[in-house]
């Protein structure tokens, strides 16, 4: 298969580019800078380069002549953006999507999957979200979740014109090189640099980034055009995340929390403040997408019809634990 792949030099999609080449496909990703260290491991895999970004719409339909299918995974994720970045994850996560899966059906490609995330649901209030599952609220917690939640409707919109479209919607993405915020988090855990735990009440629902990956593929070959399939492991909180953290890296979770009510107080101060104490500078976006708010939801669709499997959060985290050394 002839696969054009976005996102192939992030955290995910280096995985699926691996996975795909492993079993003999032909890649061509896109990449902003071909002479750069992912770029270059994408080359290293036998990858056709293709350098442009998202925002050039007649580019994306050239690379997408010729192949059978499109893996649509870049994004920017960030949580607690100032309002200055707000239009950089609308341009990437909304318009992005619109002119990569638009120029997939202009190309005419056989198949295409889009990566959007179980943060569509919003909030789910302690209920685990199933695919299909309706926001209850008008409002977001987070610029990343509104431009998420508009990309996937989008995406939607653009399979409804006739592109043969399957989503996939991962939870909390985990594994060893995780840049996300729980990555930072578990090392700073792991080095002994995290004396209180902040939002312990935030739900989560947990994947190792390998089996992200080989779901991506499972919906490239057996998923339904038109459907969803959510890949997450059990739902948790975060103060029981890090508690299986510590138990598989012998270590004594956080005894303290950080106090929500003094990260309220700082928020006025937030791009002064947030930094300095290793968060984002927008506090009160941080607070609101963090606050026991749960973004739970169940892979069981994926289990059932795609055959996929995610392994054991204890064994995923033993994995990250090793990997540190």
């Amino acid at each position: 298969m002839r696969v054009f792949l976005t996102g192939g030099t992030g955290f995910i999609g280096s995985e699926v580019a691996r996975l795909l080449r492993g079993r003999g496909d032909q890649v061509r990703a896109l990449v902003r800078s071909p002479g750069a260290a992912p770029a270059q491991a994408l080359a290293d895999l036998g990858c056709e380069l293709v350098e442009g970004d998202l925002s050039d719409e007649s580019a994306l339909v050239t690379a997408c002549r010729g192949m059978d299918a499109v893996v649509h995974g870049a994004a920017v994720y960030e949580v607690g953006v100032p309002a200055s970045r707000r239009d950089v994850l609308v341009d990437a996560n909304v318009h992005g999507t619109e002119r990569v899966l638009g120029a997939a059906l202009t190309a005419g490609v056989q198949r295409a999957v889009y990566v959007s995330t179980v943060a569509v649901f919003g909030n789910t209030h302690g209920e685990v979200a199933v695919e299909g599952w309706r926001r209850t609220e008008p409002s977001y917690t987070s610029v990343y979740e509104e431009t998420k939640a508009v990309a996937h409707r989008r995406a939607q919109e653009i399979a409804a014109r006739g592109l043969p479209l399957v989503t996939v919607q991962p939870g909390a993405v985990y594994g060893p090189g995780d840049p996300s915020t729980f990555g930072q988090l578990a090392g700073q855990f792991l080095d002994g640099r995290l004396p209180a735990l902040p939002f312990p009440r935030l739900g989560v629902s947990p994947v190792h980034r390998d089996d992200v990956a080989a779901g991506i593929l499972l919906a490239l070959d057996k998923g339904v055009p038109g459907e969803s399939y959510v890949l997450t492991g059990d739902p948790v909180r975060v103060q029981d995340l890090v508690g299986a953290l510590a138990a598989v890296s012998g270590r004594r979770p956080p005894r303290f929390s950080v106090p929500t009510p003094l990260l309220r107080a700082l928020a006025p101060a937030g791009r002064f403040v947030g930094p300095a104490l290793g968060f984002p500078p927008n506090l009160r976006e941080l607070i609101s997408s963090s606050d026991g708010v749960t973004f739970w939801a169940s892979g069981d669709r994926a289990r059932d019809e795609l055959g996929w499997t995610s392994r054991p959060l204890a064994d995923g985290l033993a994995e990250l634990v090793a990997a540190r050394g």
